[in-house]
């Protein structure tokens, strides 16, 4: 198991801190550190604080994901989805929300905006080469496949 420590900002003070609302979660449930509420109108986006910081092992990242229930009922999701916390950053975690909705959204301090899964970050090695293998797929791109109709 690993552990991330989590370090409660300026700004934090009173909420919960990143908290799997389930036995099961994969995602650790993220709350919105405003002073004031945000209204989002439809195509907005703001940077949203949540009042941490974190320290975790250079094996793991973080990744910020939006939240099902925002996305389904109003259209609210992250841009730069999954946005990544890598394990050297000290920083607050912020979380970059969009009103993709047809209606103004307001977030509130101690607001569920995102979620926070962990994931391994495997040692990887890039090696610059001449010639790569060939496969069936080759150099086929977006839609080589066709639409699936």
């Amino acid at each position: 198991m690993y552990e991330v420590r989590i370090k409660r900002l300026p700004g934090g003070e009173g909420l919960p801190l990143p908290e799997r609302m389930s036995e099961w979660a994969a995602g650790f449930d993220v709350h919105a550190a405003v002073d004031e509420p945000v209204t989002l109108a439809p195509g907005e986006r703001s940077l949203i604080p949540t009042g941490f910081a974190m320290a975790m092992p250079r094996e793991l990242e973080a990744q910020i994901r939006p939240r099902s229930g925002l996305a389904l009922k109003h259209g609210i999701t992250c841009l730069n989805t999954p946005g990544t916390i890598d394990a050297d950053y000290r920083g607050e975690v912020k979380v970059l929300l969009i009103n993709l909705g047809s209606e103004p959204f307001t977030i509130r301090r101690g607001d569920r905006i995102a979620q926070m899964v962990f994931q391994e970050v495997p040692p990887v090695r890039l090696i610059e080469a001449d010639e790569l293998d060939d496969t069936g797929r080759g150099a086929g791109g977006f839609g080589h496949t066709g639409t699936g109709a």
